[in-house]
Order: C-alpha cells, then sequence, then structure tokens
C-alpha cells in the first residue's frame, strides 16, 4: 500500500532518529491517524512546528491524510509571538533561569516541581514551558511550550532570546527568586554585608519579594558579558567560560 512521504526541513532534524536524517521520511498511511499524530510519531514535538503542508496546501495538526499525499513540516517563524512575555523551566534549566533572570526574563524556575505542576503552572500563567524533554512537550494539557536548544547555558539563553525576542530589562530581577529588584540605601543594608563588601561598594539594590541583597561585585564584568550579548546586536551571543551569576554579585 503506498504510504506517506513525509519532508522534514533541517531545522527540525535533530529531533529524528539518525536513520532518518534524510532529505524524505517515508511511512505507512492508516487513514485514521491525524497529521499531529504522524509528526509525533518522527518524535518531533509540536510545539516545535510552525506550519504542516499536505500537498502544498497547509493543513491543521487535525487533518487526516491519506495514502499517497506529501507532507512538509516546517519550524516556527523567528521571532515566535507570544501571548505573554513570561516562561517557566523544568528542574534541569536552572542555570538558564539565572541567565533569563539576569537579563530582566519573567522566569519561574524551582529545582523540585514535577512535570504536573510544571504544567498546571505554565498553563495557569499563561507562561511558556521550556524544557529539553520532548515527553513533557507531548503532553496534551500543555497549552504553550518548547524546546531549549543547546547544551550550556549561554547557548540555551541565545537560543531563547532567538526563538522568542522577549523584552529584556538586565539587572531588574533577583537570581533567586525573580522578584523585582528595586535601589536600597546602603545603611539599610549594612547588617547584611560582610565587612569588606561594606568598606568597597557604594550602590545596592534589594529583592522586594525575598530580600537577597545585591551589588555589583568582583563577578560583575562577567555577567556584563552575558547581558552585552543578550542586549548588544553587535556582540556575539556566545558568553563560553562566563562563571554563573551569583546571588549577591
Amino acid at each position: 500500500m503506498t504510504g506517506l512521504v513525509v519532508v522534514v526541513a533541517d531545522d527540525l532534524h535533530l529531533f529524528l532518529a539518525s536513520r532518518r536524517r534524510g532529505e524524505v521520511v517515508r511511512l505507512p498511511c492508516d487513514g485514521v491517524s491525524s497529521l499531529g499524530h504522524v509528526i509525533e510519531s518522527l518524535g518531533i514535538p509540536l510545539t516545535e512546528v510552525g506550519e504542516l503542508h499536505v500537498n502544498g496546501q497547509q493543513r491543521p495538526p487535525s487533518h487526516r491524510p491519506v495514502a499517497g499525499d506529501l507532507v512538509a513540516a516546517c519550524p516556527p517563524r523567528r521571532p515566535q509571538p507570544l501571548p505573554a512575555a513570561g516562561f517557566i523551566l523544568d528542574v534541569h534549566l536552572g542555570g538558564l533561569a539565572r541567565r533569563m533572570r539576569l537579563v530582566g526574563i519573567d522566569t519561574a524556575y524551582s529545582n523540585d516541581r514535577d512535570d504536573d505542576a510544571l504544567i498546571e503552572l505554565a498553563n495557569a500563567g499563561r507562561r511558556a514551558l521550556l524544557t529539553k524533554d520532548r515527553g513533557l512537550l507531548r503532553r496534551r494539557k500543555l497549552a504553550l511550550g518548547a524546546y531549549v536548544r543547546g547544551d550550556r547555558p549561554d547557548a540555551q539563553l541565545a537560543d531563547v532570546l532567538d526563538r522568542f525576542a522577549p523584552p529584556l530589562a538586565p539587572w531588574t530581577r533577583c537570581l533567586a527568586c525573580n522578584g523585582p529588584l528595586s535601589p536600597v540605601p546602603k545603611r539599610l543594608v549594612t547588617h547584611a554585608l560582610l565587612p569588606g563588601t561594606r568598606r568597597t561598594y557604594q550602590e545596592f539594590s534589594r529583592c522586594t519579594r525575598c530580600g537577597q541583597v545585591y551589588w555589583r561585585g568582583a563577578h560583575n564584568h562577567r555577567l556584563a558579558a552575558i547581558v552585552t550579548s543578550a542586549t548588544d546586536p553587535r556582540a556575539t551571543r556566545s558568553t563560553q567560560g562566563a562563571a554563573p551569576p551569583g546571588a549577591a554579585s
């Protein structure tokens, strides 16, 4: 029986089994499975597909292809619009979460939430769930999610910025809890500072949610490199070797 011919865009080949990373994939067709099911059977989460075409015509994931159809899967256009500028990250993306907060992106993260809690919080807050777990992205209850490319936090941040182009406001969010930072007089935080910090620094900010105190400390040049990479279009978005943002510097 004649099956389906599926053309997968190059940008989606990372989701395919190595034996299928050619130009064309041939699949059997049962006449019952939806287009979305066909694409997911290849390992491609629908969150990573922008448009689906059948014989040159755009079709929804619910469309049922028939034997002999030519199917094409295309990635989302970048930047991809979002209903809101908030994100929630799974437990494996702590380094990315800190960098996103450093550049001022509303980023919910906790290292003790299970998949069901992540989906519930993402949907309730209209946040995009970022993960490297393809199975999580295939959960039907998830309203909005995205696969994060890159193995290192710096590359992951570059991917998020390129895909979504969220508004940035560096140095305005707490790296620990995502709360907003507010300038605070030194006299109000002196009790929380080590003697060397009290002598050396004069400008401070404090998280209005958890109370964490921040100042431009010894690691500031490393953090500034991350911020510059994110905000300056002329700068390369690579800060390989940069130390992770510190909690209070």
